[in-house]
């Protein structure tokens, strides 16, 4: 029998497509945070999203490929399999009853740690992780969690890495190279299914 983990990460995201700095965020955590296993949850019916996202099957199989080479990462569908909005906390209290003795960690972006009071049920996700901001930008991210009674931030040194999935989807419609910007796998996956190649 394993022994139980002692550190565990969360790491949620539309991953559409996942890139490069997704797995490069993953490895810092894992190595900066000491994490036992970082799960990664491709988003479900994500609530604060404003556009339609590339369906689950797709976005799980590319998320496989992307952080295939990083041990400690686990990729869970567990919020593409839920019905309804997805929201962070939920996931995280199925983590914490899955591993009651671990110290649970919730990855995030420097703007979405600008926004993390308008998260659904923010307080809640602050007692249950320890935030860990992925240190890219001006770090007013932060410094705004920071400023928050009772939520624990942990800042993750990255090296700026302009990638975001934005971009590289306005790329792909545009007939552009993305090799730079992807695993490769992850490149052939959406080259072989014609993702993304209308706006």
């Amino acid at each position: 029998m394993s022994p139980p983990l002692q550190r565990v990460g969360m790491f949620g995201g539309a991953f559409d497509p996942p890139h490069r700095a997704h797995a490069v965020l993953a490895r810092a955590a894992v190595e900066q945070l000491g994490l036992d296993r970082l799960y990664v949850f491709p988003t479900g019916q994500a609530w604060h999203k404003d556009r339609a996202l590339t369906p689950a099957e797709h976005r799980l199989a590319m998320a496989k490929l992307a952080f295939a080479a990083i041990p400690a990462v686990q990729v869970d569908d567990r919020e593409l399999e839920r019905t309804g909005p997805t929201y962070s906390i939920d996931t995280l209290r199925e983590l914490q009853a899955g591993h009651p003795a671990a110290q649970l960690y919730l990855l995030m972006g420097e703007d979405q740690a600008a926004s993390f009071t308008r998260w659904h049920a923010w307080q809640d996700i602050a007692q249950l992780a320890v935030l860990a901001v992925a240190g890219r930008g001006s770090g007013e991210g932060v410094r705004a969690l920071q400023a928050l009674p009772g939520v624990r931030v942990h800042s993750l040194g990255l090296p700026q890495m302009p990638e975001s999935a934005t971009d590289i989807r306005a790329r792909l419609t545009a007939g552009q190279d993305i090799s730079a910007l992807v695993e490769p796998a992850v490149a052939r996956y959406i080259a072989s299914h014609s993702l993304y190649t209308t706006a």
